[in-house]
């Protein structure tokens, strides 16, 4: 896994690249979601980024004379960035497995999301007991929120 290491006020931060996510979880375009994650405090919190750009597929349809970012998109890169975050605090715990989306609450759409902005996905652990982790997630363009919600995912064996 491509994964560096930087130590801020004794905390662990890691990013991981495109390559190590493709590693971590199963999606693949055109359903990645996500080009890196950044400052992950295993439990506790990471941020993807995604760039999004006019050569995505869902902008043919979704809308042809003003693309837009599907709504649903933006919560599954929060999704996926979560994924990540969970994956990468459990460690070995998480070989053979996969995290599935289990539930979400509180979805809010602020602001379209276009091509050529760059989207920074915060999300962080509200808890996590045994195998089940809700989050809160933000997504943020040049600082301003554009969405949020709140959901659940279940790491567990691939079916």
């Amino acid at each position: 896994m491509s994964d560096t290491n930087e130590n801020s006020d004794a905390t662990e931060r890691s990013v991981v690249d495109i390559n190590g996510i493709m590693e971590m979880i199963p999606h693949r375009y055109p359903f990645l979601m996500i080009d890196k994650v950044v400052d992950i405090v295993p439990s506790k919190s990471a941020t993807g980024i995604k760039c999004v750009s006019m050569a995505e597929p869902h902008f043919q349809g979704h809308f042809p004379v003003q693309p837009i970012m599907p709504g649903v998109l933006i919560i599954e890169a929060m999704a996926q960035t979560a994924a990540v975050l969970v994956v990468h605090s459990t460690g070995v715990e998480s070989e053979g497995k996969v995290v599935y989306f289990m539930s979400i609450d509180n979805a809010r759409f602020r602001k379209p999301v276009v091509p050529g902005d760059v989207v920074h996905l915060e999300v962080e652990t509200v808890r996590q007991r045994g195998n089940v982790w809700k989050l809160t997630g933000k997504a943020l363009v040049d600082g301003k929120l554009v969405s949020e919600a709140t959901f659940a995912a279940m790491i567990a064996d691939v079916q």
